[in-house]
């Protein structure tokens, strides 16, 4: 008799299905011995010895015969120890303690300990998708169940403490109770923007950015509130949806950084240090768990100090800015994970942090500035919408009172722009799908919703004819400019809002330079 039960195998925020199998063989006699096959890492191989330890901890002995699992397909890899209850079950129901027909209609996950508990793992959320998907319902340690209960209400779980918890579940002498989603967090109150002094032009790219989800660079010395405005941006963005809720959460599932089954609907924000390795950014490792760019997912990449960051570790997030998806690339395998950011960068202008001009200037500028910048190739360069010059904040500054206007006001602005995007782009065909803001916008979208009029197109014109855009520059100024019609209640856009969408463009050779020409282009006729 082989005895059969479902589980998964992680393959990015995926699950596959996985059939462990077990057949016990021979008779009264038969050398006894645990065999596992189907291609397990070495965390699965071991489930055989805690398989063991378990059972004896409740009071089972195995047989002395022959024992055989298999988690098929055979050729599949397999890695985790969330095998152990699914295997576990499956000797159980070729050992005749349950009844095989208890285990149809769900699939199982979980480590066992030594003394029979079942131990939570990472993954319980896309596991439980998984399961409804299959028809099926969840079995899994009581620590996970109020993270797979967020599934949803029409997906059935069990999350028992112990083995033989289980296993009197299923005899009908103990009856467990469905767990309830957990919690829903709140990181606590976000910083406002009233607290940032002066700086009305990078608060102004703050806001547009955020309204688009457009990628953003404070360039400027020490002190000047660079990071200061990074951080304030979450207090600017709409809670995530329900959809984006569930894509978040299942990213955070697969690292193990959900705690106790609370969720959040604060949008991720994420601020590596700049010691960072490629792998930490955008994923890797043994098991290639999700980098920050994944865990940023929905929410915003803050990378403080840009140019310190390793030159492949930063140009490793060139592809995940343009595709909003990473792939981790591995021998036997090639693991996705999403990973649609929103950027925003910091960095001081030059190695001494003080630039070519004002008071304090660097003695070796420009060349000490190209230098500096020119460790950020030009390709992320140009995936950057957002390039705003935070001057030093003066003594003026900090006398004056608070600003009247903050976050509240501000954030105001952003969802209303967010809720014209929203009914814009309501009504999108399959193949128009997944554009749900500004900075999505691309091909037939692009041409249709982000149509400058006359004056504003022979501005573009002009920009592009001086060489200060790439084909990618002219589509990502086209986004920008819809940005910043929308947040001034334009139906169209017109020539001031590409204009100061080229203000915001820039050359990575020369960012002043750049920022100074398309100010003249700005204010020239046409």
């Amino acid at each position: 008799m082989v005895a059969r039960v479902v589980t998964v195998a992680f393959d990015g925020v995926d699950a596959r299905r996985v059939d462990a199998e077990v057949q016990i063989l021979g008779g009264e006699g038969t050398q006894a011995s645990f065999t596992l096959v189907g291609l397990p890492d070495k965390a699965v191989a071991e489930s055989r010895e805690r398989v063991r330890g378990a059972f004896s901890g409740i009071g089972l002995a195995l047989p002395s015969r022959r024992i055989i699992a298999n988690l098929a397909p055979a050729d599949l890899p397999k890695e985790g120890s969330h095998f152990d209850l699914p295997i576990a079950l499956a000797l159980l129901a070729a050992m005749g303690v349950i009844a095989p027909d208890t285990l149809e209609g769900w699939a199982a996950l979980g480590e066992l300990s030594l003394d029979g508990r079942i131990v939570p793992v990472s993954g319980a959320l896309p596991a439980a998708v998984a399961a409804n998907g299959m028809g099926l319902g969840l079995i899994c340690a009581e620590a996970n169940g109020p993270e797979a209960a967020w599934a949803g209400p029409e997906v059935a779980v069990l999350a028992p403490r112990s083995l033989i918890g289980l296993i009197n579940h299923f005899k009908g002498s103990q009856v467990l109770s469905a767990p309830r989603p957990g919690p829903l967090k709140s990181s606590g109150p976000v910083p406002d923007l009233n607290e940032v002094r002066g700086q009305e032009g990078a608060k102004r790219a703050l806001e547009i950015a955020a309204a688009g989800g457009h990628n953003l660079l404070f360039i400027g010395p020490p002190g000047s509130g660079k990071s200061m405005l990074a951080q304030r941006l979450p207090g600017l963005l709409p809670p995530l949806t329900p959809r984006e809720l569930l894509e978040t959460s299942m990213v955070w599932s697969m690292a193990g950084l959900i705690e106790r089954g609370g969720l959040t609907r604060e949008r991720p924000f994420r601020a590596p240090h700049h010691s960072a390795s490629m792998a930490a950014l955008t994923g890797g490792g043994h098991r290639a768990k999700p980098g920050e760019v994944s865990l940023a997912h929905n929410g915003v990449l803050f990378l403080d100090e840009l140019p310190e960051y390793s030159p492949q570790a930063l140009d490793s997030l060139r592809q995940p800015l343009e595709t909003g998806e990473v792939i981790v690339a591995r021998a036997n395998a090639h693991v996705r994970y999403p990973a649609r950011v929103q950027l925003v960068a910091a960095m001081n202008p030059c190695r001494c942090g003080l630039g070519g001009a004002g008071k304090g200037a660097c003695g070796k500028a420009p060349r000490c500035q190209r230098d500096y910048q020119n460790r950020i190739s030009g390709p992320l360069f140009d995936r950057i919408d957002l390039t705003v010059e935070v001057p030093p904040v003066t003594a003026a500054d900090m006398s004056l009172p608070a600003p009247v206007e903050g976050t509240a006001e501000a954030a105001a602005r952003v969802r209303r722009a967010r809720e014209v995007q929203a009914v814009r782009l309501a009504d999108l065909s399959p193949e128009e799908g997944g554009a749900t803001i500004n900075a999505h916008l691309g091909g037939a979208l692009l041409d249709r919703h982000a149509r400058p009029d006359a004056d504003g197109r022979a501005l573009l014109m002009r920009a592009g004819e001086a060489g200060g855009l790439t084909a990618r520059g002219w589509t990502r100024t086209l986004r920008l400019a819809r940005t910043i019609a929308d947040l001034d209640g334009a139906e169209g856009i017109l020539r001031r809002h590409v204009a100061e969408a080229l203000i915001y463009r820039h050359n990575r050779m020369d960012a002043e330079a750049q920022f100074n020409r398309a100010t003249m282009v700005a204010h020239s006729p046409v």
